[in-house]
């Protein structure tokens, strides 16, 4: 497809304007807060053990409540063992004092990259609430049960797929997938079937233990308000970020 020149996007000149300074120290939050929040995120707001949790729920539980398309869906950030780092959006499916749990294929590119250098990067993309949350930490396989539960809960259409695709590996085309999933469902009794499917043998969890957390909040003139949480052998350090 040769790519559009009448009206060339000019992504350079792209402005997003985060809301009014004019409010500030006035309370009134239809100024001072760019998320109509009228008090400034603080580092202060970083509390309990670990002191990113609280905020977390918190802000997801906003973005539920705003309709954000897909509020749990995170950007996983990884390096593979030639060292390139590469991206993709997952959907959080657990969060907990222990950290942040998602599932996919043990051999997919992620999984791949995982077993070389089992660390994570993940971001939250709130924007339409003008917020962020940036978490990074260590990456460990769930247990067996963790994962079980899981796959149990998930609808059958999407079990099926899972077991019939080999993720991240090249195929013909859009017909031979489909036809990997219908035989799929055939071998487990159809998709409207009662024959349980079985968790597929490279499939399975990942908990990211967080031990750095950074929280984001847009501001008018780009003097946005970044706080953190970074973990170290004497418990956690917090404290705010230049914009």
């Amino acid at each position: 497809m040769e790519p559009r020149t009448e009206h060339p996007i000019d992504v350079a000149g792209m402005r997003v304007g985060y809301g009014s300074l004019a409010g500030v120290g006035t309370g009134d939050a239809a100024t001072s807060g760019a998320d109509g929040v009228a008090e400034h995120l603080d580092s202060t707001w970083l509390t309990g053990d670990p002191p990113w949790l609280g905020l977390f729920e918190r802000w997801l539980g906003e973005a539920i409540a705003a309709r954000i398309p897909e509020p749990n869906a995170m950007v996983v950030g990884t390096v593979g063992a030639d060292g390139r780092p590469a991206t993709r959006t997952v959907l959080c499916k657990g969060f907990s004092a222990a950290g942040i749990t998602f599932f996919t294929g043990y051999s997919s590119a992620k999984g791949e990259a995982l077993a070389a250098h089992p660390f994570a990067a993940l971001t939250f993309p709130w924007i339409a609430l003008e917020r962020q949350v940036h978490l990074r930490g260590a990456v460990t396989k769930a247990d067996a049960q963790t994962t079980r539960a899981y796959w149990e809960s998930r609808p059958r259409g999407s079990q099926i797929s899972a077991y019939a695709s080999a993720q991240s590996r090249p195929i013909a085309g859009r017909a031979e997938l489909e036809e990997l999933a219908a035989r799929t469902a055939q071998r487990f009794g159809g998709l409207d079937g009662d024959e349980p499917i079985p968790v597929p043998p490279e499939w399975g969890g990942y908990l990211v233990d967080v031990d750095y957390a950074e929280f984001w909040q847009g501001r008018a003139d780009r003097l946005h308000n970044r706080v953190r949480a970074v973990r170290t052998d004497d418990g956690w350090d917090v404290d705010r970020l230049q914009p």
